[in-house]
């Protein structure tokens, strides 16, 4: 992705990526799996002998730059068979959870929600318990080492078997107070409808865990409906096509149910045909709560710097649009009540040292 100038405003007085780098930020919708670094997947592959299809880090990293939208969110996901292969021990999972964190506290990000199916991890005889352990000790090494908070949502399949998810949802309620802070559903989302998933939501909700739905992605609104009145979810992954139902709009609008924005990713598996045809600004204007996120680091090649400028860019957003959305994603996060409150109002100190005031 272009980068701007150092300087703090672009000619057209559009935030710059300086500005933008140093504002607290927060990435609720990140796919460990695939946010690794190139040169990671490379040394795992070289190590493990797994087989990719490149013969050198600057060619597998140009097997990831998406040059055109994919056809649809399945062939997007397919990506994931090239890296899923050396993420089956612990060590390689603490690696990049480590990294992951690491990377994001570099750019500003003072809170970080993983997602991930542990399930996914699992081909070599790893136990779902000893693939939690990994991530969580990965995380919290840097939190250690970094200014950095961090949860983990873990993520049931809508393609997999809905007794798979509730086998996920059992160990997101057993690692509640160990480092987890909700629950989703991702995957191919055309004809994997959410509703058939409520045994592991009804768990999730009885445990008292936060939950969010990858919905209204690659499906129109039903998918939002299912996810709202079927699953009770709190949070919408991506909620792109939510613009076509005005009173399901105006239903998330009134309860603030926050939308989790990604827009190269949305770009990318095509559920927008162009950026300036996304309807963030839309959502935006109507006063939804509206959150941007990476999705996945690696095979959208962002950052989440990279998805404010980029949104900056493509809506002509102000510096005081930015940091609302800013707080609008400190507000939306699944940590507990005082610890989110301490982390807004440390947030709120930092913005307010800008030039303009907030």
């Amino acid at each position: 992705m272009a980068k701007t100038q150092n300087t703090e405003k672009e000619p057209s007085g559009i935030p710059s990526e300086e500005l933008i780098r140093s504002l607290p930020k927060v990435d609720l919708h990140c796919h460990l799996d695939g946010s690794l670094r190139v040169e990671t997947l490379w040394e795992l592959a070289q190590e493990q002998e797994v087989k990719l299809p490149a013969k050198s880090v600057e060619r597998l990293r140009d097997y990831f730059t998406v040059n055109k939208p994919f056809s649809d969110l399945e062939e997007y996901l397919e990506r994931f068979n090239t890296i899923l292969p050396v993420l089956q021990d612990a060590e390689s999972l603490n690696r990049i959870s480590y990294e992951l964190a690491m990377d994001s506290a570099a750019e500003g990000v003072l809170y970080l929600e993983v997602r991930y199916a542990p399930v996914l991890h699992t081909d070599k005889g790893m136990k779902l318990n000893d693939v939690m352990d990994a991530v969580l000790e990965g995380l919290k090494r840097a939190e250690k080492e970094a200014d950095i908070t961090t949860g983990v949502i873990v993520c049931g399949i809508r393609n997999i078997s809905s007794e798979t998810s509730l086998r996920l949802a059992e160990l997101a309620a057993a690692y509640k107070h160990q480092g987890v802070v909700g629950f989703d559903l991702a995957g191919a989302e055309d004809q994997y409808p959410a509703k058939n998933h409520t045994e592991a939501f009804y768990l999730i909700r009885r445990n008292n865990i936060n939950c969010t739905v990858h919905a209204g992605e690659a499906y129109g609104p039903d998918s939002i409906r299912q996810a709202l009145h079927d699953l009770n979810t709190h949070r919408i992954g991506h909620g792109t096509r939510l613009k076509e139902d005005g009173d399901l709009l105006n239903y998330v609008n009134d309860h603030r149910i926050p939308l989790e924005i990604c827009l190269t990713s949305n770009l990318h598996t095509g559920a927008v045909k162009n950026l300036r045809s996304h309807p963030a600004r839309f959502y935006y204007d109507c006063g939804l709560r509206v959150t941007l996120n990476t999705d996945n680091r690696l095979i959208s090649n962002t950052t989440v710097t990279d998805e404010y400028l980029l949104a900056c860019r493509t809506f002509g957003l102000s510096e005081q649009d930015l940091k609302n959305m800013i707080v609008m994603g400190f507000k939306s996060s699944f940590l507990p009540y005082k610890q989110k409150v301490k982390l807004l109002e440390r947030a709120l100190r930092m913005l307010r040292k800008q030039q303009t005031p907030f």
